[in-house]
């Protein structure tokens, strides 16, 4: 199959940050991806105009359906955007464009793509090796979890059935954020102050949640206020996570807070895995993981944090599943191609 053909599809990853978008073909069983750019969500006011400009930079590609996923529930052929000012209308996006639109919540398409990973590629997972060493290997006929952590926390499944396997999304990134320290319980207080019901694990594990935690770190004074911490603060709230990101090795501040924020996400994906048996692996995926792998493999903080629960065939569960940080950016590309013949 050549890049000239006129049978590819066209996807879109919506994110709260980033908008991707990219033309596949399909090759035999799997995806080629023939084209992709990159937009800023928050700067467009659609879908459609930033589709326009991609489709005009590739004339020779001719899309004949399109699967777009988006942070957000679908509901009736739409997608309300939970961390952008626009929404995803499926019905007007087909008439506009001519071809049929598949409409799916992104982490459905990641759980979709993570059907397409090569396991033993280190240049698309890392296996996270346990406490003791070891490197479970993920049964090909289990449940697959993923739960991933970008501007927001989405956590989707993959499930065998008879027709093949199919992925749903959840809501699971919104359960209660964990508290299993001093500092984790003064964060839950500092996070529910005003809040009509109890703080999300969004609230921490995720972009904004770095953003949140580094400035609880320094309300409550477990780390000194220093010029880097109001240079940071300066900074418009969706550019502070990755300036914490990028100073975690330097500042203690940062490093602190990179610390604390893996430690939760490792009990965010405990408590899940105690819901979902995950033996076809527990994928993290999102922006901030792929980009901090040395933090999630530091000091075993992860699994350290994983592993310790309050019952012993709980400690068994979470040593004995598979843990992949997921590097390939392409994936929810590749999983939206996919998502039509994998889900309900």
């Amino acid at each position: 199959m050549i890049a000239t053909v006129d049978n590819s599809i066209l996807v879109a990853d919506v994110g709260g940050t980033n908008l991707n978008l990219g033309l596949l073909a399909l090759e035999g069983a799997r995806y080629r991806l023939l084209h992709k750019e990159r937009f800023n969500t928050q700067a467009e006011s659609s879908l459609l105009e930033p589709i326009q400009r991609f489709l005009s930079s590739a004339p020779h590609l001719r899309p004949t359906r399109a699967c777009f996923s988006g942070a957000g529930p679908v509901m009736e052929e739409r997608i309300h955007l939970t961390n952008a000012p626009w929404d995803i209308d499926g019905p007007a996006l087909a008439r506009s464009l001519g071809i049929p639109v598949h409409l799916v919540n992104d982490f459905t398409a990641l759980s979709c793509g993570v059907l397409q990973l090569d396991l033993s590629d280190p240049q698309q997972v890392t296996a996270l090796p346990h406490g003791d060493g070891s490197l479970p290997a993920a049964q090909p006929h289990g449940l697959a979890l993923v739960v991933g952590a970008g501007t927001g926390l989405g956590v989707g499944f993959v499930v065998p059935t008879p027709l093949g396997p199919r992925a749903f999304p959840s809501e699971g990134g919104h359960i209660g954020l964990p508290v299993f320290n001093e500092d984790s319980l003064a964060l839950w207080r500092h996070l529910a102050r005003g809040l009509p019901g109890p703080p999300g694990a969004e609230m921490a594990v995720s972009g904004q949640g770095l953003a949140n935690i580094f400035r609880f770190l320094l309300d409550s004074r477990r780390i000194p206020w220093t010029a880097e911490a109001t240079t940071i603060l300066g900074l418009p709230t969706t550019e502070q996570p990755a300036a914490i990101t990028a100073r975690a090795d330097a500042d203690p501040a940062c490093g602190r807070t990179m610390a604390l924020f893996v430690e939760l996400y490792a009990r965010v994906c405990a408590e899940l895995c105690a819901v979902f048996l995950p033996t076809g692996g527990l994928f993290l995926a999102g922006g901030v993981t792929a980009k901090n792998r040395e933090h999630f493999l530091a000091e075993n903080r992860f699994m350290a944090r994983f592993e310790q629960n309050y019952r012993v065939h709980l400690d068994q569960l979470t040593r004995h599943t598979p843990v992949y940080l997921v590097h390939d950016y392409n994936l929810s590309l590749f999983g939206a191609a996919q998502a039509p013949d994998c889900t309900p």
